[in-house]
Order: structure tokens, then sequence, then C-alpha cells
């Protein structure tokens, strides 16, 4: 007995000491730091293994690598914008509110995003209207098209795009497309052959193209959904390319999310993005060059719309978390309403606690979450998330017609953000995300609008659906909050 209690015991003691070892030599918040060395105590052996895939970091090199990648074309105009707000020439005083501008400042500082105006902007909330207009759109490309998508799938939508890209190969069009590996597993592996074989590009970010097991990281993958058309026409939101996106599997029913096609100086800032991200991705690909800069890649222009744009990015190349410091920006600022639309609820402190000021100051807040899970820990942690902010005075809504996975924020009818960027972890610090903020009160009423309508089709969670639910459901939710940070 003695000696199985000292074999035991010695077990237990060298896989803590290996648990510590293992995640306090690498640099991480203390939230992840503990759920780490949780899962690691508590799954002797298979933990490591996960630890492996889930947990350990890029290498400092491969984030230089990253890190270094220039904003082509975008450089010139920060400075020149930093110039222009020292001496209130850069922003339309006169319609942006106070805090607006100090958005647009915290943007410009923090992630060298530039304020671009004048921008055409439609809004899409349906998976059949934006992939019809994104067709369209291909069919009249001329010069380039650069796409960018976290899930690329191989499915019915995914070959109609991969024609469309082909056949404007053939007219002499220049196609590019990063797509995450992680995020298209299950595609075939020459799914893009045909479109190389007539001269198009097409590259995994951190992945390989013969596999999507050469890739086995399950953290910093590129989450961007990003098209750019001959320079002047851009599309970010949350919409992937897949048949889901369109309603198609059954699991999910009705897919509600939320895009934007930009017409404008935006496509600009979004083609940066992508140049960078397809530098860094190609940079020991034998197959793809870098791109290198060309006036026809960046074509300034005056669009005939009224929205202000700034393009931010984050990801764990960076540690200033610009999408969350805007988010944060945006809450600490409102003064009638704060309107959210998120899949996945798993804010860190600092969020949890802004929201939380703002609804006990009389701000409205309200938060829409799917009603049925895509993932299970995650949605038992935006349960739990949920019904910590309900004791907030955070009114929360459960979207009942199909899955809700639009990423949106709108606040007092004068900002709004659209992009990839869920309000959890992962998106704060562990993928690779690109979002909108958007200076317009016309298009944020719209948003706002289009809110109001999706709570036709939404329940309100109260204290008392929380307390009706078994012990078992609320050990799984506590639970997975433990989790959270590695979620």
């Amino acid at each position: 007995m003695n000696l199985i209690f000292n074999i035991v015991f010695l077990v237990f003691f060298v896989n803590t000491l290996f648990a510590i070892v293992t995640v306090f030599k690498e640099k991480r918040d203390i939230a992840a730091t503990w759920a780490w060395l949780l899962v690691l105590n508590l799954l002797p052996g298979i933990g490591f293994l996960i630890y492996l895939f889930a947990g350990k970091k890029i290498s400092k090199e491969r984030i230089f690598d990253i890190k270094v990648q220039e904003k082509l074309g975008i450089d010139q105009l920060v400075s020149l914008q930093k110039e222009q707000w020292s001496e209130k020439e850069l922003l339309p005083y006169d319609v942006l509110t106070n805090e607006a501008q100090q958005t647009a400042r915290l943007f410009l500082d923090a992630d060298q995003a530039i304020f671009t105006n004048h921008n055409e902007v439609k809004v899409f909330t349906d998976g059949k209207d934006k992939f019809s207009k994104l067709l369209d759109d291909i069919q009249h490309a001329k010069d380039h098209i650069h796409i960018e998508y976290y899930t690329f799938y191989s499915d019915k939508i995914g070959h109609q795009i991969l024609q469309a890209l082909q056949e404007a190969q053939k007219r002499g069009v220049t196609v590019r497309v990063i797509y995450d590996s992680m995020g298209s597993r299950g595609q075939t592996r020459h799914f893009f052959k045909p479109l190389e074989e007539l001269g198009g590009q097409a590259e995994p970010f951190f992945g390989s193209k013969k596999s999507y097991f050469h890739s086995p990281r399950l953290n910093y993958r590129d989450h961007r959904k990003i098209v750019v058309i001959d320079g002047v026409i851009g599309y970010i939101g949350g919409f992937n390319i897949g048949d889901q996106y369109l309603g198609r599997l059954e699991k999910f029913g009705y897919w509600r999310d939320t895009h934007l096609r930009v017409v404008g100086n935006a496509a600009v800032a979004l083609q940066s993005q992508f140049f960078m991200d397809w530098n860094a991705t190609v940079k020991n690909s034998p197959e793809s060059a870098p791109i290198e800069y060309a006036d026809r890649y960046f074509p300034l222009q005056r669009g005939q719309g009224t929205t202000g744009i700034q393009i931010v990015s984050s990801g764990p190349d960076n540690e200033t978390e610009a999408i969350k410091l805007g988010y944060l920006k945006m809450i600490s600022n409102a003064h009638d309403y704060i309107y959210i639309q998120t899949p996945y609820l798993i804010p860190d402190d600092s969020v949890m606690e802004t929201l939380g000021v703002a609804a006990l100051s009389g701000v409205k807040v309200k938060i829409m979450i799917p009603s049925k899970p895509d993932h299970a820990f995650v949605y038992r942690a935006t349960e739990y998330y949920a019904q910590e902010l309900l004791e907030k005075n955070v009114e929360i809504y459960k979207y009942d017609n199909g899955f809700m996975h639009a990423k949106t924020m709108v606040v007092d009818g004068q900002m709004c953000s659209v992009g990839s960027a869920n309000l959890d972890f992962r998106s704060f610090k562990l993928n690779f995300e690109v979002n909108a903020f958007c200076y317009d009160r016309k298009l944020t009423i719209e948003l706002t609008d289009i809110f109001a309508q999706d709570l036709n089709n939404c329940t309100k969670l109260t204290p008392e659906y929380f307390s009706k639910q078994s012990r078992w459901m609320k050990f799984k939710q506590y639970f997975s909050r433990l989790l959270s940070p590695i979620l």
C-alpha cells in the first residue's frame, strides 16, 4: 500500500514539477498560466499533449518575421495623419463626437490604423446576398483579387468561388488566396490545384499544402476574413466560405452573420493588411513570392460615401491588443446604449468590469449570443459569463432563429465595429483578427435597427432561466470558466 502511495505521489510530484517548468518558461498572463497549470495537473501526461497542440506559443523568430512586415503604402500616410491631427486638419470635427475623435486617435497610435473617409458601405446579414455580390465583384475584377479567409471549404460554395477565381485568372487577373489550414480542415489536398495551374496562388497560413496535419496548432490561427478587389472594393466581417454560412447544414440551421462591403480608401487599408499576411505566409514557400509595392495596388481615391473607417488588426504578433482596446474605449465612452452581438462571450476582467460599470451607470447594455453551441466548452463558458453580466444589469438575449455568428458593436448611434473578433480571450490574444471601426451615424443606426429586428427572434435570459438549470449544467459552466483563458 505504501509502495503504491509513494509511486502515485512521485508521479504527481514529477508531473507538477514539469507543469510548472513548462508553463512558466513562456511569458503569458496570470489567468492563462493558472488555466494551463490546472489542465496539466488534472490530466497527467495527456495534459502535455494538449499543451503541445494548443498551448505552445509561436517562436520569437516567427513572431518577428510577422512584425517586420511593413505596412506597404501606409507608413507615410500614418506620419502625415499624425501631423494633420495636431493641426486639426484630419477629422471632420463638426461630425465626429469628442469620444469618436479620441477613439480614432487611439487606433492611429496603437495600430497605425489610418483614418479613411468617404467610404461607401453595404451591410450583409445573409449569406446568400453576401456571396452573390462577392461572386459578381470577382467576375468584374480587372487587375487583382486578394482573398484571405479562416475557412475556405471545398464544398458547394467553395467550388463556386474557386471556379469564379479560375475564370478571373484566365482573364489575366492576378489571384492570391490565403486560407487557414486548421480553419479549412477537411479540405481536399489538391483543392486549389486548378487555380494554381492557371497561374493563381494559394497559400495556407502557418500550414502545409499537403495536409492540415502539418499545422497542429489550435491557437495562433488566421481568423481574418478579407477580400480586396482591384484595391477599390473590400470585404470584411464574420462570414467565411462554406455551405454552413449559407444555412445549408442542419446542425446550425439559418446562419446569422454580419459582413461589410466597402468601396473607398478603407480598401487600401485592407490591402495593406493582406500584404503583411501574404508576405509572412510565403516566406518559406518555393511556389509563391512576396508582393512588392506597386501603385496599382493602392489607388487612393475619393469615394462617394460618407463613412469614416479605420481597419484595425490584432494578434499574437503584437502585445498591444488594439481591437480589445477599441472595444473598451467604445464601451467606456457610451452614454445611452451599447448593443453587442457575439457567438462567444468569454471576456477578460477588463472587459467584464467596463461592461458592468457602463450598465450600472444607466447605459443600456444588450448582448446577443447563440442559443446553441458549436463548441461545447466555449458555449458553457459563454453561459457562465452571461449569468455574471446579468447580475451587473446587462441584458442578455439568445438568438433562436439559427446560429448567431455576427461580431458587431454599436454605441449611441455614433460608432460601430464589424469584423472577425469575438468578445473572448481567443480573439484578444490567440488569433489574428481584423475589424472595421466605423464613424457614421447612418451606418450605426442601420446596425442598431438590425439588432432590434434580431431581438424579435430572441429569448431574453433571466435569473430564473439559470436557476432552473441542473447542477451538472452549472458544474460544466463553472469548469469551462476555469479554462476560459485558453479556450
